[in-house]
């Protein structure tokens, strides 16, 4: 069998697809989010889904809201406290504790880039921070009970 090249119109058709993802992807704003009103700086981007669901680096997320976390790399294990709340979960686990009594995540934590995600309606849950997401402006704005919001 004989290599036959690609065609005129496959080329073209493949070209045109490119160029619409590239301007799709050039276009997409990224996901900002603020904790009480304060930008959440990350070196890892949060990842939204198609649906409403927005994932953000927890080790931020924890810091801004004034939260301790410990990880172990090995077992990929997570323990995250904030006041007297507790929360234990497990990368790639659906299962996971709220101050000991089992809770089951719609999504398991993931990693990207060496960070672990989680999905901002697991924090909502565990510890009461208001969410909301603006799809418009691709805004998370995750306030705190008993904070003043910055501007």
């Amino acid at each position: 069998m004989r290599y036959k090249p690609p065609g005129l119109l496959a080329v073209a058709v493949t070209a045109a697809i490119a160029v619409a993802v590239s301007l799709a992807i050039s276009v997409a704003k990224p996901v900002e989010v603020r904790v009480d009103g304060q930008p959440m700086l990350t070196d890892v981007a949060p990842v939204r889904t198609g649906a409403e669901t927005v994932y953000v680096p927890l080790r931020p997320l924890s810091d801004a809201l004034g939260a301790e976390t410990r990880y172990d790399a090995k077992s990929g294990e997570i323990f995250m406290t904030r006041g007297d709340q507790s929360l234990h979960l497990k990368i790639g686990d659906v299962h996971a504790t709220l101050n000991g009594m089992p809770m089951t995540l719609k999504h398991a934590p993931f990693r990207v880039r060496g960070r672990a995600m989680i999905g901002l309606h697991v924090v909502q849950r565990a510890f009461g921070v208001r969410v909301k997401f603006d799809k418009a402006t691709s805004r998370v704005d995750v306030d705190t009970p008993g904070s003043a919001t910055a501007p």
